[in-house]
């Protein structure tokens, strides 16, 4: 069980507040914000493959931010505009490392009319390190339910988060 004593409730406001910085950088393409949340040595997967550091992560965004912009568009045939939704977070937190789950998915107007649509789905598997007071990612996981391989599975993916820890 969660100990909640303590610092909890300012680290968790901390992390979510990272959480939800993460996708606005990433929506916007602020990628400068975007790599500034991760340790130098952090890790990254996702449904395309696992790097590390924050060089390749950057151009592994970039590339498949390139990639994505081809797939995802409206009905004039323009880059549509992807949005990612944060639904609940499960955050564990023993002194400065945390554990998060999070449920994600990805709207984006390729519908018709160019009306919103729901395209993508997961889960956020991350681990996360306080540095000089700030949270940090040192991995974040995307677990990805509609990809054969990607899905999280049928365990709760919180009690693996408690088990990870």
């Amino acid at each position: 069980m969660q100990d909640y004593s303590g610092s909890y409730a300012r680290d968790r406001a901390e992390i979510e507040d990272l959480m939800a910085r993460y996708l606005f950088a990433l929506d916007y393409n602020d990628l400068d914000s975007f790599i500034a949340m991760f340790t130098d040595d952090a890790e990254f997967e996702f449904a395309r493959g696992r790097v590390k550091g924050k060089a390749q992560i950057l151009e592994t965004v970039k590339g498949f931010k390139e990639r994505i912009a081809t797939i995802y568009v409206d009905e004039d045939g323009q880059p549509a505009v992807l949005r990612h939704v944060l639904t609940h977070t499960a955050i564990r937190v023993e002194g400065d490392r945390a554990w998060t789950r999070a449920q994600w998915f990805e709207m984006a107007n390729d519908g018709p009319g160019k009306k919103p649509r729901m395209g993508t789905f997961g889960i956020y598997e991350d681990k996360l390190q306080k540095v000089d007071g700030r949270w940090l990612f040192t991995e974040r996981r995307i677990m990805n339910e509609f990809l054969p391989g990607r899905e999280s599975g049928q365990e709760n993916p919180v009690r693996s988060m408690d088990a990870a820890r």
